[in-house]
């Protein structure tokens, strides 16, 4: 039988809460370059549905496209960030977040 000690117990659990804060921050970060890669690579897409594009690209990508994005929000949109932003969007869980959220953000204006 494998015992663990409580101090490694603690040692992961807050590694998994840093793991998981900093997670969040790229996320926080990603989202602010996501209205300019929108406005310019996305003419197509109402400013209306900016909020809804934006939450459910970041919250659909992974970990690699969230780095990507959030460096993004520092040098600028470029076609990588569009490239990107496609990627998420074709996926099927992020398809369906846009189905449920846009009508919400139409009915508002």
């Amino acid at each position: 039988m494998i015992r663990f000690s409580l101090p490694l117990i603690l040692t992961i659990s807050g590694c998994a809460a840093i793991q998981q804060t900093t997670d969040q921050v790229g996320r926080d970060a990603a989202k602010t370059v996501m209205p300019e890669a929108l406005a310019i690579y996305f003419p197509q897409v109402p400013k209306q549905l900016f909020q809804p594009f934006t939450n459910c690209v970041i919250d659909n990508a992974d970990a690699s496209e969230v780095q990507s994005l959030a460096a993004d929000a520092v040098t600028g949109a470029d076609e990588n960030t569009a490239a990107t932003i496609k990627s998420v969007l074709t996926r099927p869980q992020t398809q369906n977040c846009l189905r449920a959220a846009a009508p919400a953000a139409l009915a508002s204006f």
